[in-house]
């Protein structure tokens, strides 16, 4: 009778002792996915939080860049007639552009770098998807504004170009005119050399008394030397004695001995003398 009560009791406390380690595998299993759940939520907390702050730090990177500030210099309205682009300020203006380039190339290669942890993290959050594609759309809108700003540097710098040329053809046109208004043409030697070149004649008088040498009018560019009055007001002469026969008026100039004792021509008031454009001077 009790043999079998024996058995009995002992069939129960194996099946209590296998129940009893079913359980507790069970509860091991259950802890240890437990762990590995709450790993899995911590580590997808980290890579959220890491997420956001990296999107947080390249918004703030893009928000430093500021074409619209840069640019401010280049736009038409506040260029001066004076300060048309010169070419230092062109080439701080491409310095400028080429910053900010650099600046969104950085922001693009970080927004890469974040999708590719995304990616490999397994973080598919919509919230965190949206930031990353308001980004995408802020180095975008910046890249279209760079590319206008650089279209409107060379813009700018073909009317700086233009405006160059133009100026530069007005200056020569502007030299000119002052150059033809202020050149007056001078014949210089004696009265038997001035005579057989045609520049002088003797007139009037009677039965050959009383002549006077005047000039003749001629005009060539073997006799007369070119004189530009604005620059040249002394003309040193090949003679000690020397006299005006062309129609200058008397107060614009002077006959005057120089250090060599020859004698010099003196411009006094240059707007009286070129009212006559040939100039002779007989020597002695």
């Amino acid at each position: 009778m009790r043999k079998p009560l024996l058995i009995g009791a002992v069939a129960a406390i194996a099946l209590l002792l296998g129940a009893t380690a079913v359980f507790v595998h069970k509860y091991q299993k259950s802890t240890a996915e437990l762990r590995a759940t709450q790993a899995a939520e911590e580590t997808a907390r980290t890579h959220y939080v890491e997420a956001f702050n990296a999107i947080a730090e390249i918004q703030d990177s893009l928000n430093a860049i500021t074409p619209d500030e840069t640019g401010r210099r280049l736009r038409p309205e506040n260029l001066t007639a004076e300060q048309k682009l010169s070419e230092p300020s062109r080439q701080q203006a491409l310095e400028s552009i080429a910053l900010l380039s650099a600046s969104i190339e950085r922001a693009k290669d970080r927004i890469g770098s974040l999708e590719a942890r995304l990616r490999k993290s397994g973080v598919q959050v919509v919230g965190l998807q949206k930031l990353v594609a308001n980004l995408k759309q802020s180095v975008s809108e910046k890249e279209e504004r760079i590319a206008m700003l650089s279209g409107q540097v060379d813009s700018l710098q073909s009317r700086v170009s233009g405006l160059a040329t133009q100026v530069e053809e007005n200056e020569a046109t502007i030299e000119e005119k002052r150059r033809e208004l202020a050149t007056v043409y001078v014949a210089i030697g004696t009265q038997k050399e001035l005579a057989a070149q045609g520049v002088i004649a003797s007139r009037g008088g009677f039965l050959g008394l009383g002549k006077t040498v005047q000039p003749t009018g001629l005009v060539s560019a073997a006799v007369y030397t070119p004189l530009d009055t604005d620059h040249e007001r002394v003309v040193p002469l090949p003679a000690a004695k020397a006299r005006a026969v062309s129609a200058q008026p008397p107060t614009s100039y002077q006959l005057m001995p120089g250090a060599d004792g020859k004698v010099e021509l003196h411009i006094i008031d240059p707007r009286e003398f070129r009212r006559v454009r040939q100039v002779v001077i007989v020597t002695a």
